[in-house]
């Protein structure tokens, strides 16, 4: 058991002290080693023993879902959600103003909402420099041990003018290539005025015990983990993740802006633009380490991240060539998996499973369409120059004028089974929703769906009186329960059990034929889950839709800002009147006819 993967979910660690421990020692069987490591142990589940295995079996997909209940728990506007790391119903969220409040969720079938005292933040830096509604504060997470240490780290975008603490590299610079002089000013900002800025800060203690009864932060900073200037005002990204199986902080990068990426700061493995950065922030750096090994901050760099060995890229780097990744999140079942929706400037709004070292495309696969993304190309298909294509998204017509992604969850919610292990994404202006799923032929391909959203009588009335109840999506939120929540400008809203927006959760007929084998050995291991299979394919079946219905299931419907009763005709969708609001032209794909909202958030 000496440095075995198992050691750390040994009943009895204490015992683990040399290598002659063997997994009986600990398990008495196999059911229970299984059922032990299994968040979900059921009979679809194959069990590893460290012999060869092999299976030949016809499985039922999980159940295709034919719409998305949602209830409207909150009134207010917010970027992140982030369950408490205690394990409890409490939650912490925030917003660009540089807020962050605690409070509790209520649960599921109460009909109490949540409440949130707004002049009670659990910690406010809006003081900390350009805060606002088209930059400010971007990323919130909480360390994995944060009910012992308290300590909790965020990521804003901080003005130098307004704030002398607002300092750091300019992004571009000699080693870049890049002369910050010959950039000009975006929108009469210069080069760099603005810094991307991930800052530590520590939980309050207060009168009790524990951290994790902390109602508010020490507004002291405790330490600036990274600085950087940015050489344009968008696609700044910023979003903070600690990776759940290696406690690394995982920091999410664009490509700083402007259209084309002119300077190719993303596909530049000497710039931190456009990438997926990996810090180590629990081993300080030794005296002087961060001039000498030239880093941007305190931290170190991991050991396994991919590029440490490699003078061409920087040892930061996990992953690069995105353009604007907002919202990306790790599966809680898989979670090995990590999901990031990048938006781009062209046509194509996609998604990525991020892997180790992998080269996304931006801005070089877009310069050619004969390798441009979509039709969905394989997850993990490796094409001659060696982008990985992405696995889902949609496309914009050129008629729409603003389109933006934004990553969801996968959900492993127990409201609702028929988007249990599917991935949620949306557009931020249209409010529309997809809901995709690896394809059950081994292809390593997945393909993705328009959802139909509704609002059930909620515990807060949704706003049925314009186009769109929901207004622009933000972003998404997960609670401990895995639930999943819509992060949106009229409010916070939680998906629920189908049936109280009057769909049904019908189990699909698709089934799973599946053959695999596995061998052991003493450097090998294998994990083999349950796939949750199933083709949500709203928009291809004929008959009438409704992919955005207002509150109280009325039949009334929304696409893109639009009302309307639609039908699908030869996968056109209509109006009542016919005229043509969307198209899709494959799985996945979907027009989008959309205005810009009143209040616009840059990213």
């Amino acid at each position: 058991m000496l440095n075995s993967p198992f050691q750390s979910f040994a009943p009895r660690k204490v015992e683990l002290t040399g290598s002659s421990s063997m997994l009986t020692d600990f398990w008495q069987s196999e059911k229970d080693f299984c059922v032990s490591l299994s968040s979900t142990p059921n009979n679809s589940l194959v069990c590893f023993n460290g012999h060869g295995v092999s299976f030949n079996q016809m499985r039922n997909s999980s159940p295709s879902p034919n719409g998305m209940c949602l209830e409207k728990i909150g009134n207010g506007s917010y970027l992140n959600m982030v369950g408490h790391p205690d394990g409890s119903s409490k939650a912490f969220f925030s917003r660009e103003d540089g807020k962050i409040w605690l409070t509790t969720v209520p649960q599921q079938g109460t009909r109490d909402s949540l409440q949130l005292d707004e002049t009670i933040p659990f910690l406010d830096l809006a003081t900390e420099g350009h805060l606002s509604s088209d930059l400010g504060f971007v990323g919130l997470a909480f360390h994995l041990d944060f009910v012992n240490n308290g300590r909790f780290f965020v990521s804003y975008i901080c003005d130098g003018t307004l704030s002398s603490n607002c300092a750091g590299r300019c992004s571009c610079d000699r080693d870049v290539g890049c002369d910050p002089s010959k950039i000009g000013s975006d929108n009469g900002v210069d080069p760099c005025r603005y810094q991307l800025v991930v800052s530590e800060y520590s939980a309050a203690k207060g009168s009790s015990s524990s951290f994790s009864e902390a109602t508010y932060a020490d507004p002291s900073e405790a330490r600036r983990i990274f600085s950087m200037g940015l050489p344009y005002v968008s696609n700044h990204a910023g979003q903070l993740l600690f990776g759940p199986t290696d406690g690394y902080l995982y920091f999410f990068t664009g490509n700083g802006g402007i259209r084309g990426d002119p300077f190719n700061f993303s596909q530049n493995g000497k710039s931190l633009l456009g990438k997926v950065l990996r810090l180590d922030i629990d081993e300080l750096p030794e005296m002087n380490g961060v001039s000498n090994q030239s880093l941007w901050g305190n931290y170190t760099i991991p050991k396994d991240n991919p590029h440490t060995g490699d003078s061409n890229l920087q040892p930061e780097i996990w992953a690069w060539g995105l353009e604007n990744p907002w919202r990306c999140s790790f599966d809680s079942v898989r979670p090995f998996h990590l999901y990031c929706a990048d938006d781009g400037q062209e046509q194509y709004k996609v998604v990525d499973l991020i892997s180790k070292g992998g080269n996304y495309g931006w801005s070089a696969a877009h310069e050619d369409q004969d390798i441009h993304y979509p039709p969905w190309a394989s997850q993990g298909t490796k094409p001659t120059n060696g982008i990985f294509f992405p696995i889902m998204g949609y496309t914009v017509p050129s008629t729409t004028k603003y389109a933006a992604i934004v990553g969801g969850y996968v959900y492993r919610g127990s409201a609702d089974s028929c988007l249990y292990g599917r991935y949620l994404f949306a557009d931020m202006y249209s409010s529309a929703m997809w809901t995709g799923t690896i394809n059950i032929d081994g292809s390593g391909k997945y393909t993705s769906a328009s959802i139909p959203l509704s609002c059930s009588k909620t515990p807060l009335p949704c706003d049925d009186s314009t186009d769109s109840p929901l207004g622009p999506i933000f972003s998404f939120g997960e609670d401990n329960k895995q639930d999943v929540f819509i992060l949106a400008n009229q409010g916070v809203y939680r998906i629920v059990q189908p049936s109280l927006c009057d769909y049904v959760c019908v189990s699909d007929a698709t089934t799973e034929q599946a053959t695999a084998s596995v061998s052991g050995g003493s450097q090998g291991m294998a994990t083999i889950l349950k796939v949750l299979i199933g083709v949500a394919s709203v928009l291809g079946t004929a008959g009438a839709i409704y992919l955005v219905r207002t509150c109280f299931c009325n039949n009334s419907v929304i696409l893109g800002n639009r009302i309307g009763t639609m039908q699908v005709i030869n996968n056109t969708t209509t109006r009542g009147d016919n005229s043509s609001l969307a198209t899709t032209t494959k799985a996945g794909d979907i027009e989008l006819a959309v205005t810009k909202p009143a209040e616009y958030h840059a990213r």
